[in-house]
């Protein structure tokens, strides 16, 4: 059995057109991602090798792309990008989970610390 180890990227910042309001789309706004990928990093742990892991500066550098890429409506389609994007292109991830988040979100007279999503997607 696989060891349930994990990879995580916590708070990656970025200012992003994200959204379906006008104002998503022209001023833009700030996000915040998580990432968290089980993987077996025995391999890694016991020989110290890179190639035996998840790079997790090549992970982030795919979420800014995605974050700073072409604008989606819903942030659940973001989520989705950055979970397709890394199963496809790191093998070892057997499960991710992505959070999205929108901080400091306005909502007709109330105010959050936070509004987002999280999915979880498994290979295969």
């Amino acid at each position: 059995m696989d060891a349930d180890d994990e990879v995580f990227l916590e708070g990656l910042r970025f200012y992003a057109y994200h959204g379906v309001n006008p104002e998503e789309r022209t001023r833009g706004q700030r996000f915040t991602v998580d990432v968290r990928m089980r993987c077996d990093l025995r391999g890694a742990g016991e020989t110290d090798d890179l190639t035996r892991t998840v790079n997790y500066s090549a992970v982030a550098k795919r979420v800014k792309a995605i974050m700073e890429g072409e604008p989606r409506d819903l942030i659940e389609a973001v989520a989705e990008a950055i979970a397709a994007d890394v199963l496809a292109g790191f093998p070892p991830v057997r499960v991710i989970e992505v959070t999205v988040r929108k901080p400091e979100v306005g909502l007709k007279g109330m105010f959050l610390d936070a509004a987002g999503v999280r999915i979880t997607r498994v290979r295969g």
